[in-house]
């Protein structure tokens, strides 16, 4: 029996940018079914009180060990259904712009169980290797949303993206 989650858990993600523009992506797989598994941007859910931007910078120190100062601004907010360890999920993720000049971590990382159970690896991918991947990308339409945002040509109103 499956069930249905109708109120999603709010989350902030950050599509975090090197020097070159290159994106930092987290493999990870569901421990329960490892042959399903995706890249996703580094981002969890919000802490009771918690305020958007500022789960986002704790969620991409306790994943990567990098410490952003500030982030710039929300790029998209993605609603997603899925299953995962056996349970549906209802997710809205709002995705803020970050940029890195170092990326050498500066703090200990700080997995959650979930997360060292489904942890696969990281990795910044350029966008002509995002364009070439043949596995899971979380959002799909990841590559050409880099695009237009290097390009210039992203929305500044916030994009609804619903998969």
């Amino acid at each position: 029996m499956s069930t249905t989650v109708t109120t999603p858990r709010i989350g902030a993600r950050v599509l975090l940018l090197n020097a070159h523009d290159r994106v930092l992506l987290i493999h990870a797989c569901d421990p329960l079914d490892r042959g399903h598994h995706w890249w996703e941007l580094p981002g969890g859910g919000l802490d009771q009180g918690e305020q958007l931007e500022d789960a986002a910078r704790r969620e991409v120190a306790e994943e990567t060990g990098l410490v952003l100062s500030s982030l710039g601004r929300r790029l998209w907010i993605r609603e997603s259904r899925f299953h995962y360890k056996g349970l549906d999920h209802h997710r809205e993720d709002h995705v803020f712009l970050g940029r890195t000049t170092d990326t050498a971590p500066k703090v200990a990382l700080k997995p959650t169980e979930n997360e060292k159970a489904g942890l696969i690896e990281r990795r910044w991918w350029s966008v002509a290797e995002l364009h070439q991947c043949t596995d899971k990308l979380l959002p799909a339409q990841l590559p050409n949303l880099l695009d237009d945002l290097l390009a210039g040509v992203l929305s500044t109103t916030p994009l609804r993206l619903v998969d």
